[in-house]
């Protein structure tokens, strides 16, 4: 009789509890902080005075944070900003990546290989800091929301995988269609793509949070504090501690009717943090189909 490998094995009762046991462990190390931001920024002013920073144990509740926050403020113009670059920053590299991929996909294409090699040497050498800089100020994009989104607006590596799913698509399937008189911009459109829901969920994805966590390429090009999206006035009031300015007033101006800083800096911590959290379990159910099955068949 053949005994099967150790892994098929139903694990044993101390297993399943060391396994159970760890994942719970991992969870709180995870969850812990999150509990702690939010509760800090739902406290009120005396229940964070007593602590003495964040909050642990909770005592009251109170939403003056999010009410200073959304008051028309530096926040909610920076939270406006990095809707606004996310969502055409998304739509933009989605595009830009499904028609380069679908185009890369296709062996007869033109300048097929020089193309996808210019690509994939981007995985290896990155043209700097310096020469960006120099780029985006020649296109005159400084101060320019477009600066936030063009100069990132094809990852290599979503390309690639975009690509390879693309030609694990059967051959007869858009072989079919050109038959019957369809245009390559008809077959992706009415068959490639809907076929691909999976892996052009996970690639949106990657780029949304990618533009909504980006603060780097703002400090670069974005001189104007007013067009500064929400994660750099993140590391600005949160990270550096400076005195954030509420409704263009300063808080000594009227300190007693604003909640402590702790708790506006938590506030705006847990506004950058919704939306991932948010999106994220609408599109994990795509990820083992979307990207793996791209990235290993490819």
């Amino acid at each position: 009789m053949s005994t099967r490998p150790a892994w098929e094995e139903r694990p044993s009762l101390p297993g399943r509890l060391t396994k159970g046991l760890t994942l719970s462990v991992i969870a709180l190390i995870v969850l812990f902080p999150i509990y702690i931001v939010m509760l800090t920024s739902l406290s009120p002013a005396a229940t964070v005075n007593e602590a003495g920073g964040l909050v642990v144990v909770p005592d009251g509740f109170s939403l003056a944070a999010y009410r200073e926050l959304f008051s028309g403020g530096v926040v909610t113009r920076s939270v406006l900003v990095s809707l606004g670059v996310t969502a055409v920053g998304t739509a933009v590299s989605l595009v830009c990546t499904v028609l380069a991929a679908y185009g890369l996909s296709r062996p007869g294409s033109v300048f097929h290989r020089p193309l996808l090699f210019m690509i994939l040497l981007t995985f290896l050498f990155t043209p700097g800091m310096i020469p960006s800089y120099l780029l985006v100020k020649s296109l005159g994009l400084i101060d320019s929301y477009w600066s936030l989104i063009l100069p990132g607006a094809i990852s290599a590596f979503n390309l690639v995988v975009m690509r390879a799913f693309f030609m694990n698509i059967p051959e007869e399937v858009p072989d079919s269609a050109r038959i019957d008189g369809a245009s390559e911009f008809r077959i992706l459109t009415r068959i490639v793509l809907p076929m691909s829901k999976g892996v052009t969920a996970v690639v949106g994805l990657f780029y949304a949070v990618g533009y909504w966590n980006a603060f780097f390429n703002a400090i670069l090009y974005i001189n104007d504090n007013a067009k500064w999206p929400l994660q750099l006035v993140m590391r600005q009031y949160v990270q550096q501690g400076q005195a954030l300015t509420l409704n263009g007033a300063s808080d000594t101006a009227s300190a007693g009717a604003l909640p402590p800083n702790l708790a506006i800096q938590m506030a705006i911590v847990v506004l950058a943090l919704i939306p991932v959290l948010f999106i994220y379990p609408f599109v994990q159910k795509h990820f083992t189909k979307g990207v793996i099955i791209g990235a290993v068949k490819g």
